[in-house]
C-alpha cells in the first residue's frame, strides 16, 4: 500500500493562476496601506486557492512482479559439433534449475536455430522476438550459451540488463578450413580464371605442420591431388572444360582431432561461356534470304562472321575484265584448308558447286564436321539441281537427300510431333497463326535425321541431325525472309533461326538430349530433356553415397522434371540412361562453418554496453547473484542478473484533502479574524 498527494483543479489552470496573482495583489495593497488584518485574509484567499487546485490523496494496493531472465539456448548447426550439443543441454537444465529456485524469478527458454538461405546463426532476431513478448520492465538478465559465433549482431536491442555468454568451445578445440574467394558466376571457354584457395588451421592445431594434400574434382570426375601451403593464399588457374554449368569440387581430407569436416570441401559452380562465336556464310548467288541471314548473325554481338557471296558465277560471260570483278580476292584456300577449324558454323545459303570451291574443299570441310564442326544447308532450286551441293563429298553427311522436284506452291510450316519436343522449334511463338511460304525443294531425310518442320504435302522442310561429333542441318526453302517482312502475317524467322544457329554450335539450353538441376536451397529440380516419349526414373546419388531413384513426370511436350530434397550440403550426382550430370547443393561455403572455434568477439559489442560477461562451461555453470544497475554484473565462478521490482497494482483509491464543509469553515475564520482585527484597531 502507498499514498502520493495529487493535485485535480476544479478550474482552468489559467483561472487559478489569475486568482492567485489578483489575491497577490490584494494582501499586498492591504499591506501597503497598513490594515491589521492582511495577515488572515491572505489566509483565507490561501485555503480557497488550494481548494480550488484539488489535492488529493491517491492510495495504491500493489502486488510486486517476478523478475524474467531469458536464457537464448544456441541450436545451430555449428553447436552439433563435437559434444557441444549435449554440453549445451545439460547447462541450459542446470541454468534453468539455479534461476528458478531464485525467490521471484522466472526463466523464458529461446531456442535459437538456423537462419533460412545459409543465414548462419540470428540470435539478435530470436532476442527481439522473444524482449517484444515480456514487459522490459522486467527483464534482470539475458544468458546466452552459444558458441559465440553470431551473424546478425547490426540486430543488437539496447538490452535493460546484463547479458551473459556462456560459451560451449573447448581450450582443445582445432579446425582445418578450405575456403574458395572471388569465384565467378561465368568464365569464358578456353580463358583460364583464376581462383584464390586458402588452406588454414585454427585453434590448438597440431604444430610443426605446414602443408596439406589438396583433391580438385570436375563434374565428379577422378580427382587430382596436390600439396599446397596452410595459411597462404594460392593462386589456381581453371580452364573450364565445356560450355554450361561445370561444377569444381575442392578438399582437404579429415584430420583426427578436428571439430568438423564440414568446411573441409567447397563447390564452386561456375557457367561457360563463349567469347565470340566464328560463323562462315557462304552465300551462292544474291537473294531475298541472304539478307535475313545476315541480319540475324551481325544482330548478335557474340557473334565474329565473314561472309563470302558469289556475285558472278564462273561461266557467266559478259565481257568485264577479271581485274574489275572484285576488290579483294576471297582467300578461300585460307578459310577452306588452313582456318577451317577456327569457325563454329558454316552456312551454306543457296550454294551450288560452280567450280569456285573444289571438291577438296569440300571434302575438308567433311572432316569438319565428323571433328565436331557445324553446316547448315539452306537450300533454294539449287538444291535439286546437278550442280546441288548434295553432289559431292557431302552427300554422305547431309541429312536430307534432294528428289530434284521443286515445289512451287503456297504452304504453311508445321512443327512435327518431333519438332515439339525439340528445343529449336518447341514453343516457338503464335504456332498454327503461321505466314505461308511458296517454295520448297522436295527432300527424303536420311536414316536418323531428326524431322522438325514439315511444309507443302507433308515434306520435311526442317531436318537435322548428327555425324559423329558435329552436327548438320537442313532447311529445304529459301522463303524464310517472307516471315520477316510479314508477309501473310509473317512469324517467328528470327526466333527459329536463331534457335537454330545455337542449336548447331551447341549451346547446353538448346540440347534435345539433356539432364540438369536447377538448385534452391536444399532443394532442387531435376530436369530431363528428350525426344522420347518416356525416359523412366533418374536416380539421385547423394554425397552419403545413398541412392534415390525418382520417378520423371512430363510437364511438356519433350519435357520431363521432379523434385528432389537434399538432406546433406555437398555434390549429388543424377543419372538417367545415358545421361548423368552433378550439381551443388547448399552454399560453397556453409557461413555455420566458416567460423567453429567458441568466440566471444561477435558479442563483445552487448557485453560491454550491459556489463556482462563471457565464460566458458569447460570451467563449469556459474552461480547467479544480484547486482544493482551499472555495476559489474561478472566475477569468478558467478554471474549477476539485475532484480527490476516490477508491481502490478491492483486497485487505486482517491480522498479529497479538504472537504468542501472545511474549506468552508477554516476560510470564514480566517476572513472573520481578519475582520475582528480590523475593527479593534
Amino acid at each position: 500500500m502507498t499514498g502520493n498527494v495529487l493535485f485535480d483543479p476544479i478550474v482552468p489552470v489559467w483561472l487559478l493562476v489569475t486568482l492567485a496573482v489578483i489575491c497577490a495583489g490584494a494582501v499586498s495593497f492591504a499591506l501597503w496601506r497598513g490594515l491589521a488584518g492582511w495577515a488572515f485574509r491572505g489566509l483565507a484567499g490561501l485555503v480557497i486557492l488550494a481548494a480550488l487546485a484539488g489535492p488529493v490523496l491517491q492510495t495504491e494496493n500493489r502486488a510486486p512482479l517476478s523478475d524474467i531472465v531469458l536464457m537464448l539456448v544456441d541450436r545451430s548447426a555449428s553447436q552439433r559439433l563435437d559434444d557441444r550439443s549435449a554440453r549445451t543441454e545439460a547447462a541450459a537444465d542446470a541454468m534453468a534449475a539455479r534461476l528458478g529456485a531464485r525467490e521471484n524469478t522466472e526463466v523464458r527458454r529461446v531456442d535459437v536455430g538456423d537462419g533460412v538461405n545459409d543465414a548462419g546463426t540470428e540470435m539478435m532476431s530470436a532476442l527481439n522476438e522473444a524482449l517484444a513478448q515480456e514487459p522490459r520492465g522486467r527483464v534482470a538478465g539475458v544468458i546466452a550459451i552459444s558458441d559465440g559465433v553470431v551473424h546478425d549482431m547490426d540486430l543488437a536491442p539496447d538490452l535493460p540488463a546484463p547479458f551473459h555468454l556462456l560459451h560451449t568451445g573447448r581450450e582443445s578445440d582445432w579446425d582445418r578450413r578450405l575456403s574458395v574467394r572471388n569465384a565467378p558466376a561465368f568464365a569464358i571457354l578456353g580463358e583460364p580464371v583464376t581462383l584464390t584457395l586458402r588452406v588454414e588451421d585454427s585453434g590448438a592445431a597440431p604444430s610443426g605442420v605446414t602443408r596439406a594434400p589438396l583433391s580438385i574434382s570436375i563434374d565428379g570426375e577422378a580427382p587430382q591431388e596436390f600439396m599446397v601451403p596452410l595459411g597462404r593464399d594460392i593462386e589456381l588457374p581453371v580452364t573450364l572444360p565445356h560450355g554450361g554449368r561445370n561444377v569444381i569440387q575442392f578438399s582437404v581430407p579429415f584430420e583426427d582431432g578436428e571439430l568438423t569436416d564440414r568446411n573441409n570441401a567447397a563447390l564452386v559452380q561456375i557457367n561457360g561461356v563463349r567469347d565470340r562465336l566464328r560463323v562462315l556464310l557462304v552465300s551462292g548467288e544474291p537473294h531475298q534470304g541472304a539478307r535475313t541471314w545476315r541480319n540475324l548473325l551481325k544482330s548478335d554481338a557474340s557473334v565474329d562472321l565473314v561472309h563470302f557471296t558469289i556475285l558472278r558465277p564462273p561461266e557467266k560471260q559478259d565481257g568485264v575484265p577479271v581485274a574489275e570483278l572484285s576488290l579483294i580476292a576471297f582467300p578461300t584456300r585460307e578459310l577452306f584448308m588452313e582456318k577451317i577449324d577456327d569457325f563454329d558454323l558454316i552456312i551454306f545459303d543457296r550454294y551450288q558447286r560452280r567450280g569456285i570451291l573444289p571438291a577438296l574443299y569440300l571434302d575438308n570441310v567433311r572432316e569438319y564436321i565428323h571433328k565436331g564442326g557445324a553446316v547448315l544447308i539452306a537450300a533454294g532450286p539449287d538444291y535439286a539441281t546437278a550442280d546441288s551441293i548434295y553432289r559431292g563429298p557431302l552427300a554422305r553427311i547431309l541429312p536430307g537427300e534432294p528428289t530434284a522436284r521443286v515445289m512451287d506452291q503456297r504452304f504453311v510450316p508445321t512443327v512435327s510431333d518431333v519438332g515439339a519436343r525439340h528445343p529449336v522449334t518447341a514453343g516457338l511463338p503464335n504456332a498454327g497463326n503461321w505466314g505461308a511460304w511458296l517454295r520448297q525443294v522436295e527432300v527424303t531425310p536420311v536414316e536418323g535425321g531428326d524431322v522438325l518442320m514439315t511444309g507443302a504435302e507433308d515434306s520435311p522442310l526442317l531436318v537435322l541431325n548428327r555425324v559423329e561429333e558435329g552436327r548438320v542441318a537442313l532447311l529445304a526453302s529459301d522463303h524464310a525472309w517472307l516471315w520477316a517482312r510479314g508477309y501473310d502475317g509473317g512469324g517467328p524467322q528470327l526466333e527459329m533461326l536463331r534457335r537454330l544457329a545455337h542449336w548447331m554450335m551447341g549451346e547446353p539450353e538448346l540440347e534435345e538430349e539433356a539432364l540438369w538441376a536447377d538448385a534452391t536451397g536444399q532443394s532442387m529440380r531435376i530436369v530431363r530433356r528428350s525426344l522420347e516419349e518416356d525416359v523412366g526414373e533418374v536416380s539421385v546419388t547423394a554425397p552419403t553415397g545413398e541412392v534415390v531413384s525418382l520417378p520423371l513426370e512430363q510437364v511438356s511436350p519433350g519435357r520431363f522434371e521432379a523434385a528432389f530434397e537434399g538432406a546433406e550440403i555437398g555434390l549429388y550426382r543424377l543419372e538417367n540412361g545415358d545421361k548423368s550430370a552433378v550439381i551443388g547443393l547448399g552454399p560453397s561455403a556453409p557461413k555455420e562453418f566458416e567460423k567453429t572455434l567458441a568466440s566471444a568477439d561477435a558479442l563483445e559489442p552487448v557485453l560491454e554496453a550491459t556489463n556482462g560477461g563471457a565464460r566458458a562451461l569447460e570451467d563449469g555453470v556459474p552461480a547467479v547473484r544480484e547486482v544493482r544497475a551499472g555495476r559489474p554484473a561478472m566475477g569468478r565462478g558467478w554471474i549477476g542478473i539485475t532484480p527490476r521490482g516490477a508491481y502490478e497494482t491492483l486497485d487505486v483509491a482517491r480522498t479529497p484533502l479538504l472537504p468542501a464543509w472545511a474549506v468552508l469553515l477554516v476560510a470564514s475564520l480566517f476572513i472573520v479574524a481578519g475582520w475582528l482585527r480590523e475593527g479593534r484597531r
